[in-house]
């Protein structure tokens, strides 16, 4: 069982939510959003929100500046 992130196939399990990914990941980057197929979700309900096998997913960084 697979799905993409940010075009780059990873193993996926059942129960993953969008804070397994980016735990498992060992990303330090904070991310605002991150896209699940054409669902958007943002980082308070990251911990509740599960990744569907065979699902694209973009992680979009959190950007600043002015």
């Amino acid at each position: 069982m697979m799905f993409r992130v940010n075009g780059e196939q990873r193993s996926w399990y059942e129960g993953m939510t969008v804070a397994d990914l980016l735990g498992d990941m060992g990303d330090s980057q904070h991310y605002a959003v991150v896209r699940i197929n054409d669902k958007h979700v943002s980082r308070p309900y990251f911990e509740k929100t599960l990744i569907p096998d065979n699902s694209e997913v973009f992680l979009i960084p959190l950007i600043a500046g002015g």
